[in-house]
């Protein structure tokens, strides 16, 4: 496949991963001009719809830190970014999967970077809970990214093409490259 070819597939997921980040922020605009913060409207006796401001990363880690996690998490949001489009750009046409979870990972990823740039923090509003126990909030970016890290572990399992072919053939014998 030519280069022009492979950028045009590349382009392809990067459409799902604006996508999600589309629908990501706008969920957390209505939220945000809707909700103030730790307002919430009941959906089902196990979820609510709240507005949380998280400093930190997944389940609030570093929440307490003292200012500097915002930093480092937009870092790691580019890092991981630049890292996941030259390898989209990279991808052979049959790796769907990984290209789907790459692209949700990407997507989700951008979306809570843009809430700590503007904001130092990001937007959570999904909220389950059981009784009094209480999953920590959550927004379509975290389900991206948390969809997309499943998507990656199935591609891992289940590709015929990544199973073990770092083996060749010296004198009839299997050795390890």
């Amino acid at each position: 496949m030519n280069d022009q070819a492979q950028r045009r597939r590349a382009g392809k997921w990067l459409i799902l991963s604006a996508l999600v980040v589309l629908v990501d922020q706008l969920t957390k605009s209505y939220i945000t001009s809707h909700y103030g913060e730790f307002e919430f409207t009941t959906v089902l006796p196990v979820l609510d719809i709240t507005r949380m401001h998280n400093v930190g990363a997944a389940f609030s880690f570093l929440a307490g830190a003292s200012g500097w996690q915002r930093w480092l998490f937009i870092a790691l949001a580019v890092g991981v970014s630049i890292a996941i489009v030259v390898w989209l750009l990279r991808l052979p046409l049959s790796k769907v999967l990984l290209a789907a979870g790459l692209s949700l990972v990407l997507g989700g990823a951008v979306g809570n970077a843009i809430d700590r740039i503007r904001l130092g923090h990001v937007i959570d509003f999904i909220h389950f809970h059981w009784d009094r126990a209480y999953f920590p909030a959550f927004n379509i970016a975290d389900s991206a990214i948390t969809v997309g890290a499943a998507l990656l572990l199935l591609d891992a399992l289940f590709d015929p093409q990544s199973t073990d072919k770092g083996t060749s053939t010296d004198k009839g014998t299997n050795v390890k490259a």
